[in-house]
């Protein structure tokens, strides 16, 4: 694919200025040149344009943001004076795999004053006699070269890390969304919790209403029974009057006969 067209792709309808990343890795430049770049790419940081035939750099626009340019496995030999024009917060450059076979092909950097790593891996240019030294000398303001300082040191993986946060997203989110995520979790259980204890309240008022209603329910039984104890004596009572009210009856009509 062409770059023209990959850059167009890559935009996916947003407006160049919005785009902080671009990755066109692997397309085809057809004359070795920076092809459907423009300086509307005013927020770009971060470029990468690994094996696309690029022999020189100098059509490429003014990108005032760029800090990171991966421009690896290309046919680049010189023409890097532009770059300290045109990106001047470069502070990662990636040269390795190019036909850069001189020390001078590389001084031009010295204007690029915020430039901490310089990659020159697989050039011809490693093969000159105390080429590290050479390179830190002649570019005080790089930290790393080919990932590792003038003592020989790796590149920390701190440093990695911060390009990772920085092409990610602001730092800080992840914590963000664990606190986010714990809260609900909390949220979660603290509701599951009311909702057991509502139900054991529920529970245990259905129980004790139920033995109140039992006691009623006994001490109407009681009432009931009471009553008809009561009445059922007075019935007794009733009738043994009756009885006595004819027996003195009975007397009286044997006085009279007599």
């Amino acid at each position: 694919m062409e770059m023209k067209k990959r850059i167009s792709l890559e935009l996916r309808n947003r407006n160049p200025a919005e785009v902080a990343e671009l990755v066109v890795d692997n397309c085809r430049s057809s004359d070795g040149e920076v092809e459907g770049l423009t300086d509307e790419y005013t927020g770009l940081e971060m470029l990468s344009m690994v094996n696309v035939g690029l022999s020189s750099l100098s059509k490429l626009p003014s990108l005032p943001k760029l800090r990171k340019l991966e421009v690896s496995d290309n046919t680049i030999s010189g023409g890097l004076d532009s770059l300290a024009e045109k990106c001047p917060n470069l502070t990662y450059l990636n040269l390795s795999g190019n036909k850069i076979k001189e020390l001078s092909s590389i001084k031009v950097l010295q204007n690029l004053k915020n430039l901490k790593s310089l990659d020159l891996y697989s050039c011809e240019v490693t093969s000159l006699e105390d080429y590290r030294e050479s390179v830190f000398e002649l570019l005080p303001q790089l930290t790393y070269l080919d990932g590792y300082d003038q003592e020989d040191n790796e590149v920390p993986d701190s440093e990695d890390d911060n390009d990772e946060d920085d092409e990610a997203g602001p730092p800080g989110d992840d914590d963000d969304d664990d606190e986010e995520e714990e809260e609900e979790d909390d949220d979660e259980e603290g509701s599951e919790g009311d909702e057991d204890e509502v139900g054991l309240s529920y529970l245990m008022k259905e129980g004790i209403q139920d033995e109140e209603d039992d006691g009623d329910y006994v001490e109407e039984e009681e009432e009931d029974e009471e009553e008809e104890e009561d009445g059922d004596e007075d019935g007794v009572r009733g009738e043994k009057r009756k009885r006595d009210a004819e027996d003195e009856g009975d007397d009286d009509d044997d006085d009279d006969d007599e």
